[in-house]
């Protein structure tokens, strides 16, 4: 990295602020706005340096409250609610992709500045409350030496873990604390580079199929498109087995998986291209089609070409699906769980995102837990926040990753920043309903 491209890089920070914009032109729903694409030299670039919560804590609607039940791990990144209660905690970081150009030098200075200092687990960690009272206050370590662990799932008597190149799985009893052995592969991974390494994960309602979403190797295909076999894809893998097939494409980084419920629809939160402008590409949240393609490299929401990817491929634009509904561009979703109505009624039907918030535009953005609110199965309405006050004074306390929902009436949420899981709850314990379920627009 020659002093001449770090001085150009840091210059196009201090420019970019020219052209931050508005950070949410209307860009919420299924028809965002779309702008102007902006390309330059470099793009917008910025982020938030860290700063600790003190005595402070995260902001959450009136009639909730939020804790901290988990503190100094080893960057957390998902969570799972096990039957018993006890949570699972994914630590870890992986990646490692090498930089192609200057840009890439300086954006990886840049977002280097807004992680965490902390060495990552590679680990499953347990929290137990064993009375119920909403403090955890036993906390171990269920299975280590893994591979950047991030998704994860609970199928049959198994607990399934997606490494960064492969599916693991342990078997699980109620109540286990720690794996009774050493991990026994499901499948391997498409792992080549990393760019995008993590390694989404659901499991459809009978426990049959486990869901992966595996990012590209790139922004937009820049390293060549052979580094993009079996990348930017959902896969659908036999949970026993391990054979498994393309279920989706064309979804740049599906980095959050969720199975709606009722309907056992796959729904996925993936991250857009960059370097178009602070307003492109929306990032969003869509339930998944078997067979779909979803644009990327080729195109964004739907038909939207992107003249940096060549060569063109028109026939295959044209097939190209618009996602459900856009949250705005720039906000890294890595996290997405379906709401339970002992959440009580005005959030309990809708989706939760986790809001990492992302490198390449100057009006930062994101750093939340968003709700976006369903009515008959589809989203309808504009997102609220949930989990918020990760910013201030110009930095950031901590970015929300993964979001887990316990059917019993709470929220969880990893923050890899300051390395905490927080728990959110009502105040006041809402009765379990009976109610059926709305019925679900086709």
């Amino acid at each position: 990295m020659t002093a001449r491209f770090l001085a150009l890089g840091l210059l196009s920070v201090s420019l970019a602020a020219c052209g931050g914009g508005d950070p949410d032109p209307n860009q919420y729903g299924p028809s965002p706005d779309l702008p102007s694409q902006q390309r330059g030299l470099f793009p917008n670039m910025n982020i938030t340096k860290p700063a600790g919560w003190g005595s402070d804590l995260p902001t959450v609607p009136e009639g909730f409250k939020v804790e901290a039940i988990a503190t100094d791990l080893k960057v957390p990144r998902q969570t799972l609610v096990l039957p018993n209660g006890d949570i699972i905690v994914a630590e870890g970081k992986g990646g490692g992709a090498p930089p192609l150009r200057p840009k890439d030098f300086i954006a990886g200075a840049i977002k280097k500045k807004g992680n965490t200092s902390v060495k990552p687990g590679d680990r499953l960690t347990i929290l137990r409350d064993a009375d119920g009272d909403g403090k955890y206050e036993s906390r171990g370590v269920f299975a280590d030496k893994l591979n950047a662990p991030y998704g994860l799932a609970l199928a049959g008597n198994y607990l399934y873990v997606a490494n960064q190149d492969s599916v693991v799985r342990f078997a699980y009893q109620p109540g286990q604390t720690t794996a009774a052995g050493p991990p026994q592969l499901v499948t391997k991974l498409p792992s080549q580079i990393n760019h995008h390494w993590t390694k989404a994960m659901t499991a459809s309602p009978d426990g049959r199929y486990l869901y992966v979403g595996i990012g590209s190797n790139s922004n937009i295909g820049e390293r060549g498109l052979i580094a993009e076999v079996d990348r930017a894809v959902v896969w659908q893998i036999d949970a026993q087995t391990g054979m498994h097939k393309e279920y989706a494409s064309g979804l740049r980084n599906p980095s959050a998986l969720a199975t709606q419920p009722f309907t056992g629809t796959i729904w996925a939160a993936v991250n857009e291209r960059d370097e178009l402008g602070p307003n492109l590409v929306p990032d969003y949240i869509t339930s998944v089609r078997p067979g779909g393609f979803y644009g990327w490299p080729y195109s964004y929401w739907g038909q939207n070409v992107d003249p940096r990817v060549k060569p063109a491929k028109p026939e295959l634009v044209q097939s190209a699906i618009k996602p459900d509904y856009s949250i705005g561009s720039h906000r890294a979703p890595l996290g997405l769980a379906f709401s339970v109505p002992a959440l009580g009624a005005r959030f309990a039907d809708g989706a939760f995102v986790g809001e990492h918030g992302s490198w390449n535009r100057e009006d930062v953005v994101g750093y939340r837990v968003s709700f976006i609110p369903f009515r008959g199965g589809r989203p309808a309405g504009n997102p609220v926040d949930f989990l918020s006050g990760f910013l201030k004074d110009g930095k950031a306390r901590g970015r929300p990753v993964g979001v887990t929902v316990d059917p019993r009436g709470a929220v969880i949420v990893a923050d890899d920043l300051s390395n905490t899981v927080w728990r959110i709850t009502p105040l006041q314990a809402t009765a379990p309903t009976t109610t059926a379920p709305v019925p679900v627009q086709r």
